[in-house]
C-alpha cells in the first residue's frame, strides 16, 4: 500500500485537474454538459485511479489502476485537442497542459513497469 498523496505522480495529475477546472470554466456555456463536463471527469479520473490505485492491497490492483488512469490520460489529451480544434481554447492555453498530460503518462508507464518488477 502506498501513500497517495506522497507520489509526485499523483500530485502532478492533481495540478492538471486544477488547470483543466480553470481553462474549462471559459468554455461558453453551451458546453456545459458536453465537452467541459467530459473533460472534467477524465482529468479527475486520472487522479483518482491514481490514489485508488495506490491503497490496494497489491502491486497488480495498483497496476490495473494506473491502467485506468492512463487511458483517462488518453482521453483528456483528446479532448483538449478538441477543444482546440473547436476554438474553444487557444493553443497558447492549452499548450501547457497537454505537456503536462504527456509528462504524466511517461510516469505512469515507468511505475507500471517499476510495479511489474517488484
Amino acid at each position: 500500500m502506498h501513500r497517495f498523496e506522497e507520489l509526485i505522480i499523483w500530485q502532478k495529475a492533481m495540478n492538471i485537474t486544477e488547470e483543466v477546472y480553470l481553462l474549462s470554466a471559459e468554455f461558453p456555456k453551451e458546453e456545459k454538459f458536453g465537452l467541459k463536463s467530459q473533460i472534467r471527469r477524465s482529468a479527475v479520473s486520472i487522479a483518482s485511479n491514481i490514489a485508488e490505485g495506490a491503497g490496494r492491497n497489491t502491486n497488480g490492483e495498483f497496476r490495473n489502476f494506473l491502467s485506468m488512469a492512463s487511458g483517462s490520460s488518453d482521453e483528456l489529451y483528446t479532448q483538449l485537442l478538441l477543444a482546440y480544434r473547436l476554438k474553444l481554447v487557444q493553443q497558447e492555453r492549452v499548450k501547457n497542459i497537454l505537456t503536462n498530460v504527456k509528462e504524466v503518462q511517461k510516469m505512469n508507464y515507468a511505475l507500471i513497469k517499476s510495479l511489474k518488477q517488484q
